[in-house]
């Protein structure tokens, strides 16, 4: 009889699902665990339900696994060498024989940022209270960073050469989010890998694409576990930027373009198949070099774009320093023989610049190149965009 009793209280336990939580299997997450570590772990669970998918950029790749990811950048700068990086739930085992990839625990913790790409993203994805450290506040502009800044909250580490880590291993950041160029006295990384720091390359710079750039928000993304916030911001960014494609799809007369200006005797000319080729031809214009097929720049002289481009009907991003047309005059007279001067069609990407000399186009307009793209499809094809505000470009007066 005490063993029937027994039988039946056992069954009205597990027809009630009162069997205790000790005996139950772990339930696969229907999201990315966003804060804090698995508490128990199970090698049959899928930790990272929310995946990221690459659509445009080309400068990294994800691979997931089920407690793990793993994110590789081909080439961290041009000519530079593969890296990659194992991101591990934080509560389950790394994987073995991960080779030479750097580890890191996800979501990771506070975060130092050593470019200013990055804080557009930061913002964006919800990161701001994670960020304790930048490399150098004076280029920084956007305004959610520079009230931390003003606020005393965020610590300035130095660059290049000059960083210190000695800040950086009092800070104890979980990660470090960096960049490489293959020249010692700009690279920050070197050192505080060498000081066993959690530092990774983000090469966001190498894709030649403004919607490839954009979609490097997913990777800041990875080390947080936010691929699905991620996905929904790249996922507008690219609707909007597609939009004003299509508007300036349909023109029949495209005006001719030319851009930049020498700088110690080199005209750095935009590539015809680089970032600001491609923005000059979805906004529709006719851009001088576009016939060239490198993605970087151009080495030029005065002369040679000259006599390309004296007769070219606008002129774009001469020099961050060109506030007037006198300050063109100022750096070299020649200047007045360029039609797109004579005429007054010299626009530059300086409307929104911070006291210090930081730059919101290479800021903010990296993670939001659908603003760009308004702003030239304005100067270019004004009757398409009438009530147009310019958010980085100004006519030079």
């Amino acid at each position: 009889m005490k063993r029937r009793a027994l039988a039946l209280m056992l069954c009205f336990v597990l027809a009630l699902n009162l069997v205790p939580a000790a005996v139950t299997q772990a339930q696969q997450p229907e999201t990315n665990v966003t804060n804090g570590c698995v508490d128990t772990y199970d090698p049959d669970i899928d930790y990272f339900p929310q995946k990221a998918t690459i659509t445009t950029a080309e400068g990294f790749t994800i691979e997931y696994f089920n407690n793990y990811k793993v994110v590789s950048v081909p080439q961290a700068w041009e000519g530079g060498e593969p890296v990659s990086y194992v991101l591990v739930q934080c509560g389950t085992p790394a994987p073995e024989n991960i080779e030479d990839a750097t580890v890191i625990d996800v979501p990771a913790g506070t975060l130092v940022t050593t470019s200013t790409s990055y804080l557009p993203p930061i913002v964006e994805l919800g990161l701001l209270d994670k960020l304790v450290g930048h490399d150098e506040f004076d280029y920084v502009t956007t305004d959610a960073v520079r009230e931390k800044i003003d606020a005393g909250e965020l610590v300035e580490i130095g660059t290049g050469a000059a960083v210190s880590v000695e800040v950086v291993l009092d800070l104890d950041p979980g990660l470090i989010m960096s960049y490489g160029t293959g020249f010692p006295e700009y690279d920050t990384y070197p050192a505080l890998a060498e000081a066993n720091l959690p530092v990774v390359l983000n090469a966001d710079f190498i894709d030649t694409t403004p919607l490839g750039r954009a979609e490097w928000i997913k990777y800041i993304a990875l080390f947080y576990n936010l691929e699905a916030d991620a996905e929904a911001l790249f996922d507008v960014t690219v609707e909007k930027y597609q939009d004003l494609v299509t508007i300036a799809a349909g023109v029949e007369e495209k005006p001719t373009v030319f851009a930049n200006s020498p700088w110690d005797g080199t005209w750095y000319m935009p590539g015809g198949n680089s970032f600001m080729a491609r923005l000059l031809a979805d906004a529709g214009a006719d851009y001088l070099w576009a016939d060239d097929d490198s993605t970087g720049s151009l080495f030029l002289d005065f002369e040679s774009v000259f006599e390309r481009a004296a007769d070219a009907e606008i002129w774009i991003n001469p020099n961050g320093s060109w506030f007037s047309l006198n300050d063109a005059l100022t750096a070299d007279e020649r200047f007045a023989g360029f039609a797109a001067f004579e005429n007054g069609a010299l626009w530059n990407n300086t409307l929104r610049m911070n006291d210090y000399g930081g730059n919101d186009f290479y800021e903010g307009g990296a993670a939001n190149p659908h603003l760009i793209l308004g702003d030239l499809i304005a100067i270019f094809h004004p009757e398409l965009l009438p009530d147009h505000e310019f958010v980085y470009f100004q006519q030079l007066q």
